[in-house]
């Protein structure tokens, strides 16, 4: 009877893991880029930096 091979399997396990991983991570980048592709003429409007001086 052949013995199991646990470290094949764990790196199968860990390659599977890191390519799904992946195509989340292209997945979210995708649909970030869809958004703003799609509105162009919609640029978020600008926030302004907060005063560093004296407190008024």
């Amino acid at each position: 009877m052949a013995k199991p091979n646990y470290q094949y399997e764990k790196r199968q396990k860990d390659l599977a893991k890191k390519k799904k991983q992946e195509e989340k991570r292209l997945r979210k980048l995708e649909k970030n880029t869809v958004v703003i592709v799609d509105n162009p003429d919609q640029a978020p409007a600008p926030v302004p930096a907060p005063d560093k001086g004296e407190p008024s």
